[in-house]
Protein backbone atom coordinates (compact mmCIF):
# COMPACT_ATOMS: atom_id res chain seq x y z
CA UNK A 1 0.00 0.00 0.00
CA UNK A 2 1.51 3.05 -0.92
CA UNK A 3 1.59 6.82 0.83
CA UNK A 4 -1.11 9.37 -0.88
CA UNK A 5 0.08 12.58 -1.98
CA UNK A 6 -0.44 15.80 -0.66
CA UNK A 7 -2.21 17.43 -3.74
CA UNK A 8 -2.60 20.97 -2.55
CA UNK A 9 -1.31 22.73 0.52
CA UNK A 10 -2.18 26.71 1.41
CA UNK A 11 -3.00 28.64 4.75
CA UNK A 12 -5.30 26.61 6.57
CA UNK A 13 -6.42 23.74 3.77
CA UNK A 14 -4.46 20.35 3.26
CA UNK A 15 -6.30 17.85 0.27
CA UNK A 16 -5.00 14.49 -0.15
CA UNK A 17 -5.10 12.57 -3.89
CA UNK A 18 -8.39 10.41 -3.54
CA UNK A 19 -9.61 12.04 -0.54
CA UNK A 20 -12.48 14.64 -0.96
CA UNK A 21 -12.31 16.41 2.97
CA UNK A 22 -10.47 19.51 3.06
CA UNK A 23 -8.16 18.99 6.29
CA UNK A 24 -6.70 22.12 8.81
CA UNK A 25 -3.87 19.59 9.52
CA UNK A 26 -3.79 16.03 8.95
CA UNK A 27 -1.90 12.62 9.49
CA UNK A 28 -1.26 10.77 6.56
CA UNK A 29 0.32 7.34 5.95
CA UNK A 30 0.54 4.31 4.05
CA UNK A 31 -3.28 3.73 2.47
CA UNK A 32 -5.10 6.55 4.48
CA UNK A 33 -5.51 10.06 5.81
CA UNK A 34 -7.27 11.95 8.51
CA UNK A 35 -7.88 15.11 10.13
CA UNK A 36 -5.50 15.69 13.07
CA UNK A 37 -7.57 17.28 15.60
CA UNK A 38 -5.28 18.46 18.44
CA UNK A 39 -8.27 18.47 21.08
CA UNK A 40 -7.52 14.46 21.02
CA UNK A 41 -4.27 14.96 22.99
CA UNK A 42 -4.70 18.19 24.16
CA UNK A 43 -1.60 19.28 21.47
CA UNK A 44 -0.95 23.25 21.63
CA UNK A 45 1.82 24.66 20.21
CA UNK A 46 3.97 24.69 23.46
CA UNK A 47 5.30 21.87 24.12
CA UNK A 48 4.13 20.49 20.97
CA UNK A 49 3.89 17.86 19.14
CA UNK A 50 3.56 14.71 21.63
CA UNK A 51 4.19 10.71 21.37
CA UNK A 52 0.14 10.46 21.40
CA UNK A 53 -0.02 12.51 18.45
CA UNK A 54 1.84 10.13 16.68
CA UNK A 55 1.03 6.60 17.82
CA UNK A 56 -1.93 5.77 15.22
CA UNK A 57 0.67 6.51 11.88
CA UNK A 58 3.80 4.86 14.19
CA UNK A 59 1.36 1.78 14.44
CA UNK A 60 0.58 1.39 10.38
CA UNK A 61 3.91 0.65 9.79
CA UNK A 62 6.09 3.66 8.18
CA UNK A 63 9.83 3.93 8.13
CA UNK A 64 10.03 7.60 8.03
CA UNK A 65 7.81 9.79 9.17
CA UNK A 66 7.33 13.85 8.32
CA UNK A 67 6.55 16.00 10.89
CA UNK A 68 4.98 19.39 9.28
CA UNK A 69 5.45 22.22 11.86
CA UNK A 70 3.71 25.27 10.71
CA UNK A 71 4.07 27.49 7.95
CA UNK A 72 5.72 29.76 10.16
CA UNK A 73 7.43 27.36 12.66
CA UNK A 74 4.96 27.29 15.75
CA UNK A 75 4.54 24.50 16.52
CA UNK A 76 7.12 22.49 18.35
CA UNK A 77 8.63 19.60 18.06
CA UNK A 78 9.90 18.11 21.93
CA UNK A 79 13.54 16.05 21.41
CA UNK A 80 11.42 13.38 23.74
CA UNK A 81 9.09 13.09 20.61
CA UNK A 82 11.87 12.64 17.80
CA UNK A 83 13.54 10.10 20.46
CA UNK A 84 10.20 7.95 20.63
CA UNK A 85 9.67 8.14 16.61
CA UNK A 86 13.92 6.85 16.87
CA UNK A 87 13.15 4.50 19.35
CA UNK A 88 10.48 2.95 17.40
CA UNK A 89 13.51 3.04 14.36
CA UNK A 90 11.53 5.48 12.35
CA UNK A 91 13.52 8.21 10.53
CA UNK A 92 11.99 11.84 11.70
CA UNK A 93 12.24 14.83 9.59
CA UNK A 94 10.74 17.72 11.13
CA UNK A 95 11.00 20.76 8.81
CA UNK A 96 8.37 23.60 7.91
CA UNK A 97 5.09 22.34 6.42
CA UNK A 98 5.33 23.57 2.93
CA UNK A 99 9.29 22.07 2.85
CA UNK A 100 7.50 18.73 5.01
CA UNK A 101 4.75 18.33 2.35
CA UNK A 102 7.66 17.95 -0.65
CA UNK A 103 9.57 15.94 1.15
CA UNK A 104 6.64 13.80 2.41
CA UNK A 105 5.50 13.77 -1.76
CA UNK A 106 8.86 12.94 -2.95
CA UNK A 107 9.42 9.79 -0.11
CA UNK A 108 6.19 8.85 -1.59
CA UNK A 109 6.36 9.07 -4.77
CA UNK A 110 9.95 6.85 -4.54
CA UNK A 111 7.93 3.96 -2.89
CA UNK A 112 9.02 4.62 0.78
CA UNK A 113 6.45 3.83 3.49
CA UNK A 114 6.10 7.29 4.77
CA UNK A 115 3.85 8.90 6.91
CA UNK A 116 3.36 12.61 7.86
CA UNK A 117 1.34 14.95 10.70
CA UNK A 118 1.33 18.20 9.11
CA UNK A 119 0.02 21.85 10.78
CA UNK A 120 -0.93 23.78 7.72
CA UNK A 121 -1.27 27.46 9.47
CA UNK A 122 1.08 29.06 12.32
Amino acid sequence: MSSPEIASLSWGQMKVKGCSTTYKDCKVWPGGSRTWDWRETGTNHSPGVQPADLEEVVKKGVKTLVIGHGMSEALQVPPSTVDYLKQHGIDVLVLQTEKAVAKYNALAAQGVKVGGVFHSTC
